[in-house]
């Protein structure tokens, strides 16, 4: 058994354009949470390449990943990961600190983005405070204040009921005629079909990858390498 090699992704290769909006589906298993950590840069290709924005970054050390992770990309996950200690400004400021942005100026973004996602009223309150849904607008606030290129969503409405849940997919869809690239992990048909395209995996392989609700006309599917 110590000789056994279980390869989580084998053979996975496409294109994410700027501005794409991507579902990534497939059964529990299937290497969807796996492909979402090497898209955030929290795990390393084992084998292969992948290009963010032309850095290899199976290539980079960890510093460099850091730097992209608090640059370029935001992740918003089911659990929320808020700190319960802190107000919802303080939550949203985390990441502006880790950069080294000068606290006043951490201070006038995270309030922008507080009222970007409809809590301008509830910046001092604390993460046990509000609504599933509130909490839920704070961790999407924080994925944005860095103002990535790419947001990453790990089944970001798992956690709360269908009118929250469909709040959620709609500011994502506005962030996403923003210009903003999104790529989001569901298990849900009817929430992938919000996006452009959806890539299906199955045994830590492309299934297919076919058109989403969204599919800009003219525009063919993506091909894979």
């Amino acid at each position: 058994m110590g000789d056994t090699v279980v390869h989580a992704l084998d053979g996975v290769s496409f294109q994410v354009r700027q501005g794409d909006y991507w579902a990534i589906m497939g059964q529990s298993g299937s290497g969807k949470s796996t492909l979402l950590n090497l898209l955030g840069c929290l795990d390393r290709p084992t084998e292969g390449a992948y290009l963010l924005g032309g850095d290899d970054v199976a290539q980079l050390d960890d510093d460099d990943l850091a730097e992209i992770r608090g640059q370029r990309l935001g992740f918003i996950f089911q659990s929320f990961n808020l700190i319960l200690q802190l107000t919802v400004l303080e939550n949203i400021e985390v990441p502006l600190f880790y950069q080294g942005i000068p606290a006043r100026e951490a201070r006038e973004r995270a309030q922008r983005y507080a009222e970007l996602v409809g809590l301008g009223g509830r910046t001092h309150h604390r993460p046990l405070e509000l609504s599933g849904g509130q909490q839920q607008r704070v961790a999407i606030a924080r994925a944005l204040v860095n103002e990535p290129l790419v947001i990453l969503a790990d089944e970001a409405t798992g956690n709360l009921d269908s009118a929250t849940g469909r709040e959620i997919l709609g500011l994502l869809d506005q962030l996403h005629l923003q210009g903003r690239t999104i790529i989001m992990v569901t298990h849900d048909p009817n929430i992938a079909n919000r996006a452009e395209w959806v890539l299906r995996l199955k045994d830590g392989k492309i299934d297919r990858i076919e058109p989403g609700g969204k599919h800009p006309e003219g525009v063919r599917t993506p091909e894979r390498h």
